[in-house]
């Protein structure tokens, strides 16, 4: 993993730094299909971005695993929910309070965070997609740009995704029907991205659950110059408290 601390900056030119009293609230960022856990500080200026929220920022690397317990390899579910946050806390000092707590990502890993707060809503206060993958089912079956069959295989092996506990709409059904607590969400995804219309569906999912969420449809690909733009718009959404607070 990757992580970023939170750090008063006096002594670092062009940086202004912010820590503040107690714990520091966490953001668990999620890298997509083809990256790692260093990606998002090398392709975005997250360090920049965080650094005067007083926000420590954990990137753990999952391979290609869709954040899944693989059915012929690691069980990398079982990592992201039980062992990093534990690990995490037991390495750095970090708020342990669900309204301190939040997970994004995008792409796989976009599809990662909503599953992670679907499935434990009352770890977070807010989850953010960006260009997530937020239909995986209907990925597997795409006539046109499916998911690698290999890649497939060995995250989910013969079983049936579609209506499974892998499945973003069946937990969020689920979860609508119920009257969980979720966090709050944020979903966006570009115009011009092979997901968009998958992230469409997802949003008239989330209509027909009464599950509220901050969506963002407008221009963009599936690339770094949307993502830098968009983890800038879901850090000002956060539900962060000041730093002095």
């Amino acid at each position: 993993m990757t992580v970023l601390l939170p750090e008063r900056a006096a002594s670092q030119i062009g940086l202004a730094g912010s820590d503040r009293p107690g714990d520091p609230p966490v953001l668990y960022l999620l890298h997509g299909l083809s990256d790692d856990d260093t990606t998002w500080s090398r392709r975005t200026s997250i360090e920049r971005y965080v650094a005067p929220l007083g926000l420590a920022v954990v990137m753990p690397q999952a391979a290609r695993s869709f954040y899944t317990d693989e059915a012929h390899g690691n069980r990398y579910w079982t990592f992201l929910s039980e062992e990093l946050p534990s690990v995490c806390h037991s390495f750095f000092r970090l708020s342990r309070r669900r309204e301190d707590t939040f997970v994004a990502g995008l792409s796989m890993g976009g599809y990662g965070a909503l599953k992670w707060a679907l499935r434990e809503p009352g770890r977070f206060a807010a989850a953010a997609s960006l260009s997530g993958a937020v239909d995986i089912a209907a990925r597997g079956e795409h006539p046109h740009r499916p998911l690698d069959p290999a890649v497939w295989h060995t995250v989910f092996g013969d079983r049936t995704v579609r209506g499974s506990d892998d499945d973003l709409l069946v937990l969020l059904d689920r979860a609508g029907r119920a009257g969980v607590d979720l966090p709050a969400l944020w979903l966006g995804c570009g115009t011009g991205d092979f997901l968009h219309e998958d992230n469409v569906r997802f949003v008239e999912a989330l209509r027909r659950a009464g599950v509220p969420a901050t969506v963002d449809l407008g221009p963009g690909g599936h690339d770094w110059a949307y993502w830098d733009r968009a983890v800038q718009d879901v850090l000002a959404w956060l539900p962060l408290r000041p730093p002095g607070g």
